[in-house]
């Protein structure tokens, strides 16, 4: 009807996906990531939540690329189209914050910029959310949707078992500090600066929430292991 407000597109859970993506946010103060599986006639609704090999940190999240690969493999066998399994980024946040990231945005444009359409997904650790729906032909658009858990379709019980067994095969912790050392090797005649603090540490320090800037300081504060009590300089 012409009077009809338009639908707001909303992305909607399963109960057990939902708990399974609370349950793999719970299991430390890292962030997690996978993929949602949605649908086959309403890509909006998550059935399953599928993490996939990768490296995490307080702030950040690294999917293996051969791992990824081999998902899509498995579940095109399946009999899914790409876009019930591959639209759909979901990962945590630690602190109370589920904004995006500078290095989220960069990710996602990345990544999943050549989709026809994708979304961001963000669960922070006080459940709030942060969904955006991103199309990506012709002049292209992006909308903030809401999050919610629907309890009208069908869904089955939670499985601490199985959780915890895709969790430890496929979710790595890895020291923030040493991942950020490892993606810079600075040459001989370079600064003592530079020489001791990665050239973008600033930068991407000043592109953090504010919660995920207080994980870093609390992490640097317990590392009394790092710093020369000398000339208090932070060695990576």
């Amino acid at each position: 009807m012409e009077d009809s407000e338009p639908v707001q597109p909303t992305l909607r859970f399963s109960p057990t996906a939902w708990a399974k993506l609370l349950y793999f946010r719970d299991q430390s103060d890292n962030e997690v990531g996978g993929f949602g599986i949605t649908d086959p006639d309403d890509l909006l609704f998550v059935q399953d939540v599928v993490a996939v090999k990768q490296e995490v940190t307080s702030i950040s999240v690294k999917f293996d690329d051969e791992a990824v690969s081999k998902f899509f493999d498995e579940q095109v066998d399946l009999g899914r189209r790409p876009e019930q399994f591959a639209r759909l980024w979901l990962h945590t946040h630690p602190g109370d914050s589920p904004e995006p990231s500078d290095k989220d945005e960069e990710t996602f444009k990345r990544v999943f910029g050549a989709c026809q359409w994708a979304a961001m997904v963000i669960v922070a650790q006080d459940d709030s959310t942060y969904a955006r729906l991103s199309f990506n032909v012709g002049p292209g658009s992006q909308v903030l949707i809401p999050v919610g858990i629907d309890y009208s379709q069908a869904f089955g019980p939670s499985d601490h078992d199985a959780w915890d067994t895709e969790y430890a095969a496929n979710v790595r912790a890895v020291d923030w500090l040493c991942e950020t050392a490892q993606h810079e090797k600075p040459s001989a005649d370079r600064q003592l600066y530079s020489d001791v603090m990665p050239y973008d540490f600033l930068a991407e320090f000043e592109g953090m929430e504010p919660a995920q800037r207080q994980a870093l300081l609390d992490e640097l504060a317990d590392r009394p292991e790092l710093w020369d009590r000398e000339s208090e300089v932070l060695f990576l």
